[in-house]
């Protein structure tokens, strides 16, 4: 397992994976910006919501109004670093092939190449993905409040949810979507210790936000090494 964790993350410099980064990256920053424009206008909306609710727009009210735009403003930008990898997750799938191809060019050569998935199929799938992920997490909130219980409980969410996706979403680029779930289930141990290792790499900041790419390049080192042993 950490051989092929050694090989995604040796091809870090690939100019498939540069490519892939910075245009998911920016694509990220596009959405976030937009995202503090709305909250902008929602800020403004708070301190005007304040001074009506008080009347008045004394030195009082102004604390007030200071202390909930500094909270706001916080919280944006709090949850921005929090889900900046999540946005990354969704578009990352998009390049897909990029990925894949050059981790095959590079160590799976006599492979043919693999089936592309159609964009809406990638996007809902992401989209979907990410959706769970966050809904799972939100409803499992209150245990991550216990110390040690909230280690367990996030790396066992998160690396049956990564694990699963990453490997059913190069596993179909072989196989049809049945073939390429029962191809997971039966490797689901493996399948699930690798997701602990993607969750793991998810919780270090500034990494979290390159993990999805060597989560792909990962996974296909670990399907095909299953696909050979189950040959």
């Amino acid at each position: 397992m950490f051989s092929d964790l050694s090989k995604a993350f040796g091809q870090t410099g690939d100019p498939a994976f540069r490519k892939v980064f910075f245009i998911s990256a920016g694509a990220s920053l596009v959405i976030f910006a937009l995202l503090w424009s709305l909250a902008g206008y929602g800020v403004s909306f708070l301190d005007a919501l304040i001074v009506g609710w008080a009347e008045s727009d004394n030195w009082f009210v102004s604390i007030m109004v200071t202390i909930a735009e500094t909270l706001s403003w916080f919280g944006v930008v709090f949850l921005s670093f929090m889900l900046f990898p999540s946005v990354m997750l969704i578009i990352i799938p998009l390049f897909l092939e990029d990925i894949a191809r050059a981790v095959e060019a590079k160590h799976y050569p006599e492979l043919e190449p693999g089936r592309e998935p159609p964009l809406a199929e990638t996007i809902m799938g992401s989209i979907s993905f990410v959706g769970v992920t966050l809904l799972v997490n939100i409803i499992a909130l209150p245990l991550y409040f216990i110390p040690v219980v909230n280690l367990f409980v996030f790396y066992l969410i998160n690396g049956y949810l990564l694990g699963r996706e990453y490997f059913e979403m190069v596993a179909q680029r072989r196989y049809p979507l049945a073939e390429a779930k029962k191809a997971r289930k039966m490797n689901s141990g493996g399948v699930m210790v690798s997701g602990f290792l993607l969750a793991f790499l998810l919780t270090i900041p500034i990494l979290n936000i390159v993990m999805p790419i060597w989560a792909t390049a990962f996974m296909l080192h670990r399907f095909e090494r299953a696909r050979r042993i189950s040959a």
